[in-house]
């Protein structure tokens, strides 16, 4: 240790996992960005749902919850395969979380309203940067939900005060 200071794990690489896995934890390749690799796999979670704009809009909150719950089993699955987080085990390349929680954030959105989704995606980039409470405290629950378990709080925090907002002010 040095003057005190803590000691940080080791930065956990991405070949840990096998490929297929390593692809589905980085969004694509989205959490291998050399900044902000949450913000990328946020933003890459938008993506996959383009299709969804010729789609009708009762499809949207279906397709978002789905895609949320399939991307919480996966983080889950492939947390366990990682160190323990106190070992580097949440690494800033895994980002299927983030996609987790940006779903849930956008759930009350529809696919035609592009200043919600956009609302969605920066109020859910705030609270799981900040992490205000109970979310620090979800990130310690082991067993491989603490990976996610933090992000879906976010989008949940993100979804609530957007619809807030929504209400309030119509035109947001």
């Amino acid at each position: 240790m040095n003057g005190g200071a803590r000691e940080r794990p080791p930065r956990l690489d991405p070949s840990v996992l096998p490929l297929p896995s390593r692809l589905l934890a980085t969004c694509f390749g989205a959490g291998l960005a050399p900044f902000a690799p949450g913000t990328f796999g946020t933003a890459a979670a938008l993506l996959p749902l383009a299709p969804l704009y010729a789609a009708p809009p009762a499809l949207w909150p279906i397709v978002l919850a789905l895609g949320a719950i399939l991307a919480t089993i996966a983080s889950v699955r492939l947390s366990r395969r990682l160190p323990a987080k106190g070992e580097g085990g949440d690494p800033g390349w895994f980002v299927l979380d983030e996609a987790a929680g940006m779903w849930v954030a956008a759930l009350a959105a529809s696919p035609l309203e592009a200043r919600r989704i956009v609302i969605a995606f920066v109020l859910f980039r705030v609270f799981d940067a900040w992490k205000p409470p109970p979310l620090r405290r979800l990130e310690r629950v082991g067993a491989g939900f603490g990976i996610v378990l933090d992000d879906l709080g976010a989008g949940v925090y993100a979804l609530a005060l957007g619809t807030l907002f929504h209400r309030l002010i119509p035109l947001l």
